[in-house]
C-alpha cells in the first residue's frame, strides 16, 4: 500500500468521532469482521487509526478504496460541508432514459479529456442518489486527495448539489461534465446555499410544506375603553394579540421545523417614486438590488421574529416565500431575461 493512502486513511478515521468509528468501518466494508474485531476502538484514536492502516496494508488498500471512505464519510456528516444548488435544463421536454454507466463513463471521460490529472469515485445511495467524489490534480501534479468536490446527483431530477473544493477555476469544467453527462443543455446555480444537505433536498424537490399569506392583517379599530375595566381590556387584548401572532405564524409557516438553509439571495427590481416637482430622475429607469440573507437556520429566525415582537404578523411574502423563491428562481429569471452566464454543452 502507498505511504500516501495510508496517510489518507489514517486522517479519515482521525475525523470521525470515536463512538462511531467501528459503525463507519463496517459500512466501508473493506475490512473484515474478524478484522475489525481485532481493533481497540476505545483507546487514544490516533492509535485506533494506526492500528486500521495496518489492517488496510494487510489488505493492500488503494487510492479507489480510500475514496469510497471518504465518501462514506462525507455521506454521514454532510453537514460539514457548505452545499449549493444548480438547476439543469435541457430543450424540449422529451425525457432521457438514464443509465448509470453511461453517465459514469462521460463524467470520467469529459473530465480527464480536459484535466488528465483528476480522480473521480461514485458511490450509489438510496433514492437515486449519485455521490460523485473529485480530487483535483494538475498537468504537472497527482490529483490533491485533501481539496475534492463532492456532487449529489438524483437521477431523472434537473437538480444537481455541489460541495466545491478551493479549486473554485474546476467548476466551469464540472458542470460542463454534469450537463454532458446527463444530456440536458446547460446549467446554472440557483443560489441557495446550505449546510443542511437535506434541507435544500426538501425544499427543491417540494418535500416542504409551506403555507403562503393570503390575506392582509386587519387595521386595528379605536374604541373607548371605560376607566375601571381598562386594565383588564389590556391584558385581554395583550392575549389576544399574542395568539393572533401565533395562529398568524402557524399558517404561514407550518407546524413542522423548518428546512435549514442559512444563505439565500434574489435580486428585486423596482420604479423609484419621486415628487416630479423635485426632478430626481430624469429617466424612468428601475431601481435595482440585490437582497442576502444569512443566518444559521434562516427560516427558524424569521420564524421567530413575530412571536419575539420584532416584527409585524404576518411577515412579508418577501421573507416567508424564500423557498418558493429559491424553486422558481430558474423560471423567473429566464422570463425577465435576467440569466447569469451558464455552462452549455456543445
Amino acid at each position: 500500500m502507498d505511504v500516501a493512502v495510508g496517510e489518507y486513511i489514517r486522517r479519515t478515521v482521525l475525523k470521525i468521532p470515536r463512538d462511531e468509528i467501528r459503525t463507519v468501518l463496517q459500512k466501508w466494508g473493506f475490512l473484515s469482521e474478524a478484522q475489525l474485531q481485532s481493533v481497540n476502538f476505545h483507546q487514544v484514536k490516533e492509535n485506533t487509526a494506526r492500528e486500521v492502516v495496518q489492517l488496510c496494508e494487510e489488505n493492500s488498500a488503494d487510492i479507489k478504496q480510500a475514496a469510497v471512505l471518504d465518501i462514506i464519510y462525507n455521506h454521514i456528516y454532510a453537514e460539514k460541508r457548505m452545499w449549493s444548488v444548480y438547476q439543469m435544463n435541457r430543450t424540449g421536454e422529451a425525457t432521457e432514459i438514464f443509465y448509470l454507466t453511461d453517465f459514469k463513463k462521460k463524467i470520467k471521460r469529459r473530465l480527464r479529456s480536459a484535466l488528465k490529472n483528476v480522480t473521480v469515485t461514485f458511490r450509489e445511495y438510496e433514492h437515486n442518489a449519485i455521490w460523485i467524489r473529485i480530487a483535483w490534480g494538475t498537468p504537472y501534479t497527482k490529483p490533491n486527495q485533501y481539496k475534492t468536490s463532492y456532487v449529489v446527483y438524483h437521477s431523472q431530477t434537473p437538480y444537481v448539489f455541489i460541495s466545491a473544493s478551493v479549486y473554485k477555476s474546476n467548476l466551469p469544467l464540472l458542470c460542463q461534465a454534469l450537463v454532458v453527462a446527463s444530456n440536458y443543455h446547460d446549467i446554472r446555480e440557483m443560489e441557495l446555499r446550505s449546510h443542511s444537505l437535506n434541507s435544500l433536498k426538501d425544499i427543491v424537490f417540494k418535500r416542504y410544506s409551506q403555507n403562503f399569506q393570503t390575506y392582509c392583517p386587519r387595521p386595528l379599530q379605536d374604541r373607548n375603553v371605560e376607566p375601571e375595566s381598562a386594565d383588564l381590556r389590556i391584558i385581554q387584548e395583550n392575549r389576544s394579540e399574542k395568539e393572533r401572532i401565533q395562529r398568524v405564524n402557524r399558517e404561514v409557516f407550518g407546524d413542522g421545523p423548518q428546512p435549514k438553509i442559512e444563505f439565500a439571495q434574489y435580486k428585486l427590481e423596482t420604479m423609484f417614486r419621486s415628487d416630479p416637482k423635485m426632478d430626481v430622475l430624469d429617466k424612468k429607469e428601475p431601481f435595482r438590488c440585490l437582497i442576502k440573507f444569512s443566518s444559521p437556520h434562516l427560516l427558524e429566525a424569521l420564524k421567530s421574529l413575530a412571536p419575539a415582537g420584532m416584527a409585524d404578523a404576518p411577515l412579508s411574502p418577501l421573507l416567508t416565500c424564500i423557498p418558493q423563491k429559491a424553486r422558481n428562481y430558474f423560471r423567473i429569471r429566464e422570463k425577465k431575461g435576467l440569466l447569469p452566464g451558464s455552462f452549455v454543452s456543445p
